[in-house]
This record gives structure tokens, sequence and C-alpha cells, in this order.
């Protein structure tokens, strides 16, 4: 039997701050055989992207540190390498692909450049050689024009292109192990299986070893051979991804493989790791009573009143040009859109990055001035209402952005974000009285009182977005947009998150639009369907029957670009 390309073995990686010691890695063992592709699978600080760093070579010392363990690279330990021989290595043997490319790309380099540096620096290319070698990488990754697009900075490409470019970077000098450290985490469904067929391509091409690392098992059946699953710093399970699949054994796999929404089945509640294990890493029982099963179409709407009607919306944004910049054209990034929405429901907007959804919701809050139509809310024209009646309006109208680290003030206290929304609008008082209020709603989305006090970088991901979620329900509202509330979180939190939407809209009987590129995701929550392309609604219909019978080549075309969940042999 051959030897493995690439063998972790008894890996263990310290981090040793003023607190203490945090042990990230703990004694992890695996082997990538030559020309395979190893699933790393595991949470937010399951140790998954630091064991990439120290194949890599890119740990930061002298924080990080490695007290025992090897990583045998064709049979070398390169732990015993020097800095020198690293950047050997590095680029040109082993190659990876982090998990922003816009943070991984140079702003003030053209994309071409950025490619033809690693030519230049592994393979002595001259400039022109460097450069002709990028264009074609460029093509050969599937980027349109690649002879123009070269000359683009990083913020001139879309999401899924600089992606591709940094694709097409890792693979310049032939790779034999490339590491992708979430590639597809937050990009459409449609750009995510573009991303995943062109690794499986370009693997089979350059006949490449892969560690392909992500929280998502769903993905991971795309492309894995064998799977190891990491759960706080250990590895708990490891085997191929056809087992893994059909017979996980430790709670934490199964509870990653149940967590994620499926098309064609609607429980009541999703099921999360906490179903399957406490606290301590023990398997418990399910309680069956979650897994309950319904079709939609045969439960009874909550209200047949009407909340929201939108009639003929549009919103469009000038396009300048010229030598004086002038306004020469207008872009609809909302396209005569209308729909009705009742009360206590959800409907859900689908459609790749930049079709208008985003500025949709917006336009609806008005938060963005529409250009024309009409938002009729509770019978009231809103589209033209402005100063205090406006203001009085969002008490009723609330938002949940996407990135909830971005959308809170990181020198406020959480008690001081929740009260925030209280004190602009006049509610409560007291200051007493406004911090009870805050106490009492950041319980029911699972805070704990005592974190009021601290600040929002001192959360995850999953606890800063249940902060937005609690800041959006203060002033008790009617209706909630949310916005990409649940792309980059881990599958098990967004679980946890989506089940949260649905008991507090049972419980505050909320009306939701509910925005995602995921369509696995809207089809769990959502009431109603609205498949949007081009700043228009294109299909819309009750959830279970756009995804039983779409009726647009479009929505198809989404609807088969979600990964199944199942493994390539299966498939």
């Amino acid at each position: 039997m051959n030897a493995p390309l690439l063998s972790v073995k008894n890996l263990t990686v310290d981090f040793h701050t003023s607190e203490g010691v945090t042990r990230a890695v703990n004694n992890i063992s695996f082997d990538i055989p030559a020309g395979k592709t190893i699933g790393i699978v595991g949470e937010s600080g399951s140790g998954k992207s630091v064991t990439s760093l120290a194949v890599m070579g890119l740990l930061q010392k002298p924080a990080a540190k490695i007290p025992s363990g090897e990583i045998l690279f064709k049979g070398q330990d390169i732990l015993k390498y020097s800095d020198s021989q690293m950047r050997d290595i590095r680029g040109n043997d082993i190659s990876m692909i982090f998990q922003e490319p816009m943070t991984s790309l140079n702003p003030v380099f053209k994309v071409g450049d950025q490619i033809a540096e690693t030519l230049r620096v592994h393979k002595n290319l001259s400039k022109k050689e460097a450069w002709e070698k990028a264009v074609h990488l460029m093509d050969l990754v599937g980027i349109p024009n690649p002879t123009g697009r070269a000359h683009t900075y990083p913020h001139e490409m879309s999401g899924g292109q600089k992606q591709r470019v940094m694709i097409a970077m890792a693979i310049s000098c032939e790779p034999k192990l490339l590491i992708a450290d979430e590639p597809t985490t937050a990009l459409d469904v449609t750009i995510q299986k573009q991303v995943l067929d062109l690794l499986f391509r370009l693997q089979q091409e350059y006949h490449m070893s892969m560690m392909f690392i992500t929280h998502d098992l769903g993905v991971i059946g795309d492309i894995a051979d064998d799977v190891v699953v990491m759960y706080r710093s250990n590895v708990v399970e490891k085997n191929n991804a056809q087992t893994i699949f059909t017979g996980a054994k430790h709670p934490y796999t199964k509870g990653l493989l149940a967590c994620r929404p499926k098309l064609g089945a609607n429980p009541k509640r999703l099921l999360t790791v906490s179903d399957f294990m406490n606290e301590s890493g023990e398997e418990i029982k399910i309680d069956t009573a979650k897994v309950v099963v319904y079709d939609k179409e045969v439960v009874p709407e909550k209200s047949s009143d009407i909340l929201l009607e939108v009639k003929n919306l549009v919103t469009q944004f000038p396009i300048k040009g010229g030598f004086f910049n002038r306004t020469v054209d207008q872009f609809k990034a909302v396209n005569d859109v209308s729909f009705t929405l009742k009360k206590g429901q959800t409907l859900g907007l689908v459609g790749e990055s930049g079709c208008g959804k985003t500025t949709l919701g917006r336009t609806i809050l008005r938060l963005i001035e529409p250009a024309g139509g009409q938002i009729i809310y509770n019978g009231k024209d809103i589209t033209g209402v402005y100063g205090e009646e406006l203001r009085l309006l969002r008490r009723k109208m609330q938002i949940i952005f996407q990135d909830p680290y971005s959308s809170l003030n990181p020198r406020m206290t959480i008690a001081e974000i929740l009260t925030e929304p209280l004190v602009i609008h006049k509610v409560g008082s007291s200051k007493q009285e406004r911090l009870d209020m805050a106490k009492q709603l950041a319980e029911k989305v699972g805070l704990k009182v005592a974190q009021l006090n601290r600040y929002p970088h001192e959360f995850s991901g999953g606890q800063r977005q249940r902060i937005s979620i609690a800041r959006a329900l203060m002033l008790r509202p009617e209706f909630v947009v949310c916005d990409e509330s649940v792309s980059a979180l881990d599958v098990s939190i967004q679980a946890q998150v989506l089940n949260l939407l649905l008991d507090l809209q049972d419980e505050f009987g909320l009306t939701y639009v509910f925005i995602s590129h995921d369509l696995s995701v809207v089809n769990f929550i959502a009431d109603e369907v609205g498949v949007m392309n081009a700043g228009r609604i294109i299909e819309m219909d009750k959830a279970s029957r756009i995804y039983k019978n779409p009726k647009e080549e479009y929505t198809r075309m989404l609807l088969s670009a979600i990964p199944k969940g199942e493994t390539k042999s299966a498939t």
C-alpha cells in the first residue's frame, strides 16, 4: 500500500495568551492519500482551520506552539523545516484557498498581477510569461473575458469571481495538496455549486490531493472521499464519506447531519446537535416529538388579514458616466414588484446575489426610497410617509441584518444596544425599567442576563445574531425583515436560530419577510416563496408547490444547485 501524501500524527496545538493556555487541536491524526479529498468538518472553534494553518506553517508565533505531533508531507516531517524551506513548499507543493477572498486578495493590485506574482516567485517565469499564464488560469477557472478581467481590482469583482481568482492563484504552481478553507461559505447556492464542480474538475486534471474544510456536511457529500469530524479540538469520528452519511456513530456527527433543512421534508422544528448530545459529549435519546413532519399545504393559515401589500414597486439607482460623472441612466434594482403578505405568515424571497431581494426588503421598510409603486401597511399607504409619522411606523417594522458583527456598535455593551431603541422611541419610564425589558427579551432569545455587560466582540457569531434578533424585537414590532440572517452561520447554529425565529413568531404573532439565497432554509421557514431574478418576482407560490413543481427554468436551476447531502458514490 502506498504511503499517504500527507500524514498528520498526534498533532497538538496550543495558544499561549495572557489568560493562560488554550488547546486548539488535541492529539489528532489522519491521512490524505494521493489524489483523494479529505473533508474536515466541524463547527467554528473545533480546530479545523488551526489544523490547516499548522500544515501550511502559518501559525502565529510565539503565541502558537506545537508541543507534540508530526506532519509528514511525502514522508518528511515539515514541522522541522526552516522558514525558508516552508516558503519553498508553501504555494508550490502545498497551496491554500482562504475562507474570505476579499481579505486575502490585495486591494491595491490587479488580480492578474497577484496570480502572476506567485508564478514569478515559485516558477521563475518572466513578467510576460507569468502574465500570460495568469490569464490562462483565469480562463481555466471560468472567469469570463479573462484578458480584460485580469486588469481589474478585487473590489470590481463579485464574490464568486474573487473566489475563482483565489483558486487560480492556489493551483498556479500545480500543487500536490490543495487546502480549501470554507471556500463556499456565504456564497449563493448556484455559485457554490460552480465552485465545487470547478474544484473537483481541477483535482482530476492536476491529480491533486485536497483537504476541504467546512461546517456543512451537505457540501462535503458533493466532494469528499473520506471525512474527519472535529469537535472541541478533537477528532471524534473519521471514515469514508459513504459510511459517515449512512452509519455515523458519534452523536455529534449525527447532529451535524440532522440539523440542515432538507427539501421535501417539513419538520416543525430542526434538530440540533444538542438533541443528540449533552454538554459533556454524552449521547442522549432523541425526543421523537421534535421529528414531526407535516404538509404546509394542509396547515390552516394563522390569519386571513393582510398586513402588507406591495403594488408595482420600483427602486432604482443612478448610473453615472461621462467626463462630469453625470447621471446617464437608471438601474432598476426592483422592477414592478407586487405581492401581499398576511399577518403571522412568512414570505421567503430567494435568488442570487444582485437579484434585488435585499433592496426590496429595505425599500419596504423605507430605508431606501422607492421610485414608483405603493407600499400599503395595515391598510394604509406608507409610500409617502415622512418625519414623525415614519418614526412611529419604525416601531412596528424592524430588520435583522445579514452580518451581526458589523450591525452592532462595538463600543456599546449589549445592555446599551438593546435599550437604545427604547430610549429613542421613549419607551419605559426609567433606565431600570428599560434594562428589565432587555433582560426579559435576552433570556427569550437564549442569552444570559450576566452577559449583558459584555461587548459584541466577546460573543460567537450565533450569539451575536441572537443579540440582533433581540434588538429587532425590543419595540415589539409586528413585521420583521430577516436579511440573510443565517447565511454565514454554522449549520448547527443556523438550525438553532431558525427554530428561535419560529418560536418568536408564534409567541409575538410576527410577520416575516425572510431573505435568503438558500432555498432549503426558505423551504423550512416560509409559507410562501417569491423567486427573484433581475429585480422581478418571476415565480410566487406556496413553498411546498414551488419545490415540488417549479414553473420557471431559473427556479429549477436554483433547486438543482442545492447540496443534496449525499456522497459522490450515492449520486
